[in-house]
């Protein structure tokens, strides 16, 4: 027992030293205070996803076709904000891509830094609706390990980065994943209108290749930030890299089995399909046999020709015997003639 104590007065004295370096900027914003209310909307979360598709076993799935346009129309305007808002502020502080310490004063722009980036966390609350949808329509098949694990580490792991990095480098991530959200809501959004518009949307397996290349983009800035000895707490980048390896993985195994086999599979059946054609021009199928125009014959055709030949042959020998009976007959007359 006296070691659980100790262990859990460490823990809390590390979380208290913790506390505090954090940023005292967003220490009273909403849902900033303590981890205990993002931990808990996760918990909620990761319950949803495990008891949703059982609670709606028994029931048809939900027509959500306006809501599912207006909340990815709104999702994908709420990502256009955040991304022009953290543009336009980094601009202004001529902030580096490559390597930007955390600025904690009251600068006016640099609160605006802050506050952009608060929305972006909230963004990812906002997000857990995408699996909502998916359950209340029964699309069960959506929701994938990625799926999940992406939602919800995304809404922890921003908790993290805005209340101890509300600034600096970190506005730089935030503000790439905003612009490929407008682009992949302004698809769902889109999409949502059914076939007439469906048609038309022939960019969907693009939204993943922009994935991967923000991924890949960020995880060797981060590389870079640790080797060059950016002045941005060194845990955030290390957590930084490994985070987005664990996304390169998963987001190309994903391409992998969603785009590339398929196509491989959709060539392999074009090649079989022309294949088959040739062959159909060479050959033909007829009473289960097949022949072939150049050389094969069939059976009914070469029973043909022996029954023609058969006949053939009985008339010339039929005309043989015929002959012979007439000149049997006329040597008999003359025979006669004779005596």
């Amino acid at each position: 027992m006296e070691v659980i104590t100790e262990h859990w007065n460490r823990l809390k004295d590390t979380y208290e030293w913790s506390l505090s370096i954090a940023d005292e900027r967003v220490k009273n914003w909403p849902l900033m205070y303590s981890p205990i209310p993002t931990l808990a909307i996760a918990a909620v979360y990761l319950t949803m996803v495990v008891l949703g598709p059982k609670i709606m076993a028994p029931y048809k799935p939900f027509n959500l076709r306006v809501p599912l346009i207006i909340y990815n129309l709104g999702v994908m305007l709420l990502n256009l904000y955040i991304g022009v808002e953290l543009t336009i502020v980094s601009v202004k502080l001529r902030y580096s891509w490559f390597c930007q310490p955390v600025d904690y004063s009251s600068n006016p722009l640099e609160m605006r830094v802050a506050a952009g980036l608060w929305w972006y966390y909230i963004s990812k609350l906002v997000e857990f609706a995408d699996t909502a949808f998916f359950i209340l329509r029964k699309k069960n098949n959506q929701l994938t390990f990625l799926h999940v694990y992406h939602h919800c580490t995304m809404f922890c792991l921003w908790w993290i980065g805005i209340k101890w990095v509300a600034g600096g480098s970190s506005f730089l991530a935030a503000m790439m994943n905003s612009y490929v959200h407008v682009i992949m809501y302004l698809y769902y959004g889109l999409s949502a209108f059914g076939p007439s518009v469906q048609k038309y949307l022939w960019w969907k397996k693009h939204i993943t290749c922009i994935q991967l290349v923000q991924f890949s983009s960020a995880g060797v800035l981060g590389i870079r930030a640790i080797f060059v000895g950016c002045d941005f707490p060194l845990w955030m980048q290390y957590a930084l890299v490994a985070y987005m390896s664990s996304f390169i993985v998963l987001f190309g195994q994903f391409y992998v089995q969603a785009y590339r086999k398929k196509q491989q599979k959709r060539i392999k059946d074009a090649r079989n399909g022309a294949a088959s054609h040739q062959n159909g021009t060479n050959g033909m199928v007829a009473n289960g046999f097949t022949t072939t125009k150049a050389t094969t014959k069939s059976p009914s055709s070469h029973a043909s020709k022996t029954n023609k030949d058969s006949k053939k042959e009985d008339h010339a020998n039929g005309e043989t015997r015929a002959h012979g009976l007439a000149r049997t007959r006329a040597q008999s007359r003359r025979s006669r003639q004779d005596s």
